[in-house]
């Protein structure tokens, strides 16, 4: 069965970037310790990684996190959603409009204009047929950014929660959370590393 995955990495104060994100300092100030452990040589980082990746049928993300992801200083073979650990899977972008052009041509990029639930139902369309086709299951990953992921929770459109909890204060940057829909979690795995905690949780709806 194809699960809605929430995935994202954050603060001991709840943030998923640093103060002053923006095109040139995607992550924000001090913000690139939030994905340290995803360049780790920990075992268990590196499982989890390869494990999280290896099961993306289809990956969904907002405009502003694909602004920078195409830009100049993006993703390229050695930097990206899991860069030496899975393929290519079918990326989703919930936009306004979609760009006039698109740097990262090798990627399979589809823009929905109409809303996160046509754009995560359109991503699970996909990650079901890579399931069939494959043979084994496969799920939607909603890497991101923050505001992306919270209104899905708050749209009660997410099945797990996982979150990198790195060992870093911020201070200031963008919030994971701020208010919104209450949210009954039930913890199912807890993993801690040198460069993180890693938690998953099933959401209630």
């Amino acid at each position: 069965m194809t699960r809605i995955i929430a995935d994202i990495s954050v603060s001991l104060d709840g943030f998923v970037t640093g103060p002053d994100p923006g095109p040139d300092n995607g992550l924000g100030t001090g913000g690139g310790a939030l994905h340290t452990w995803a360049f780790s040589d920990d075992p268990d980082d590196h499982r989890i990684l390869r494990e999280g990746t290896v099961r993306s049928g289809a990956v969904v993300l907002g405009r502003h996190l694909f602004d920078l992801v195409d830009g100049p200083n993006g993703w390229d073979d050695t930097c990206g959603y899991g860069a030496g650990e899975v393929g290519k899977p079918p990326f989703v972008v919930v936009t306004g409009s979609p760009p006039e052009s698109v740097r990262t041509t090798d990627l399979d990029w589809t823009f929905v204009t109409t809303g996160l639930s046509d754009a995560v139902a359109a991503a699970r369309k996909r990650a079901e047929a890579a399931s069939a086709a494959g043979g084994r299951d496969l799920d939607v990953v909603l890497m991101g950014g923050g505001a992306t992921i919270r209104s899905a929770l708050d749209a009660g459109l997410v099945d797990v929660l996982i979150l990198h909890l790195a060992p870093v204060v911020l201070g200031a940057g963008t919030p994971l959370f701020t208010g919104g829909t209450p949210r009954t979690l039930v913890q199912r795995s807890v993993v801690a590393t040198s460069t993180a905690t890693h938690l998953a949780y099933d959401v209630s709806r």
